[in-house]
Parts: C-alpha cells; structure tokens; sequence
C-alpha cells in the first residue's frame, strides 16, 4: 500500500478533525498530493491539493477552515479540518496529481478512504 489515510472519525459540528495520509518516498517526493471526498449518493470531489513546493488549491467551500500541508521527513500529507459542518460528511480519499495554471488536478492512483462523520 503506497497511500495510507487514518485519522477520520466522529465529531460534533464546530469540532476540528486531522487527517493523515502517510506515502512511499518515491510517491511523496515525485507528486502533488490532494485530498479527495464523496458523500452517499455524490460525486468525489476536489477538498484540498499540495504542490512538491507546497502551493495549495482548496475547494471553495472548505477555505478558511480547512488546511493542507506536507511533511517531507514522514512523507506524510496532512489535512487539518477546523469548524466542521454536517456536509463535510463524507468518506475521504488521499490522491496524487500535478498542478495546472494553479489548480490541482488527480492522476488515477488513490489510497483507501477514512470516514469523517460531523454529527451532534
């Protein structure tokens, strides 16, 4: 397994919640990496992207409480989620991709999801 995400679990809206999603050197070192999510009954989609050299791409509705980053001496990409609200209900799924005139896109290679439920 090359992709490797932990962290999702329970938590009452307004709560904060941090992803993991731990990659094989050659993965991490080469690549973009990105945050996918999909809801029942939804589209995957685009939660955040991170460039080798660290420019970001977030979905709109997540700026200002979501933030990605990435640790390059654990080959770990992080998703620290803030003010969760229901909709980020979802099933979440790290990627990697590339970069296009700022925006992330996903190459089709994808680790496992972890489930992020914001419920009361």
């Amino acid at each position: 397994v090359q992709l490797q995400a932990s962290g999702g679990g329970l938590v009452q809206p307004g709560g904060s919640l941090r992803l993991s999603c731990a990659a094989s050197p050659s993965i991490f070192g080469g690549n973009a990496l990105g945050w996918y999510r999909q809801a029942p009954g939804k589209q995957r989609e685009l939660v955040a992207g991170i460039s080798r050299g660290s420019r970001t791409d977030y979905t709109e509705s997540v700026k200002g409480r979501f933030t990605i980053s990435r640790d390059s001496a654990n080959n770990t990409v992080y998703l620290q989620m803030n003010s969760l609200k229901p909709e980020d209900t979802a099933v979440y799924y790290c990627n990697i991709g590339g970069f296009r005139s700022g925006r992330y896109y996903p190459y089709d290679y994808w680790g496992q999801g972890t489930q992020v439920t914001v419920s009361s």
